[in-house]
Parts: structure tokens; sequence; C-alpha cells
């Protein structure tokens, strides 16, 4: 099975690219890998404090995804999976995609503000020519009836 790797973050243009992911993966029989990073500047606290804020983002990300799990479930009939990693953001999507071999494609939601489509896409074209996957980048603006006929 093909899945599609999505970013779970707090940014507006990731709700597109949940909803591009899960449309796609419906119409072609695949799957979705959600992923969300917690950056490691987040925990340079003493070890107990640190513990906290990590279960901490953890839980906020559960909730995050459970949104969107939902929605996807009863609205595209796709079930998909959480991965949570720490560390730096690119770092970890080239390492979840080298790691599940089932992942085809990366798909990320652009930004729509004056200084460009957000830094997570800024890096990852950087490192597109060496993918072994196509990155497709969503819109943020797109409305749902152009993402369900484009997918």
């Amino acid at each position: 099975m093909r899945k599609f790797l999505v970013i779970l973050d707090d940014s507006r243009e990731c709700l597109n690219a949940m909803r591009f992911a899960a449309m796609r993966a419906t119409n072609t029989g695949g799957g979705v890998t959600i992923l969300s990073v917690i950056p490691p500047d987040e925990f340079n606290h003493w070890i107990g404090v640190a513990d906290i804020m990590r279960e901490e983002a953890r839980e906020r990300i559960i909730v995050h995804f459970e949104v969107f799990a939902k929605w996807m479930r009863d609205r595209q009939g796709i079930d998909p999976e959480l991965v949570i990693r720490e560390g730096e953001a690119v770092t970890e999507i080239l390492a979840q995609i080298q790691e599940d071999p089932e992942i085809g494609v990366l798909v990320l939601g652009a930004g729509t503000e004056k200084n460009g489509p957000g830094p997570l896409i800024a890096s990852m074209t950087k490192q597109a020519g060496f993918l072994p996957i196509p990155m497709t980048l969503v819109p943020g603006e797109m409305s749902k009836e152009r993402l369900a006929a484009v997918t």
C-alpha cells in the first residue's frame, strides 16, 4: 500500500494538506501517516521539567491528531497512523521516509503569508532533488471544492 505522509503542526495550511492526503488516499486505495515533530529546543530544562513538557507536547499532538483522524475516518474511510518524533523537522521527516518503505508521497501545506510558503517548505525544497519520493505542495487557500476536484 502506498501511504501519504503529511505533517501535523500548528499552521493553518496543515488543514488543507490533511484534506488532500486523505482524499488522495481514498481515491487511490492508499493510507495516511501523520507525522508530528517535537523540536528539541522545547526541552532545555531540568530533567523532571523536560519530561513533563515532553508528555504535555505529546498529549497536545494526540488531541490535535484525533480531530483530523475522526474526519478522515468519518468522511474519507481512512484510518490514519500517527507518528511522533523528536528532533529537527527536516531530519525527522527524512528519517521517517527512509524508515517506512510504504510512504510514497510527502504532502506539505503551503502558507499564504507574504514572506513565503513557510520555513518547512523552504527547507524541504532544498532537499527535493534528493528525496526518494515526490513531494506535493498544497496551497493553504485552496477551497475544499477545488481540493476535491484535483484529488
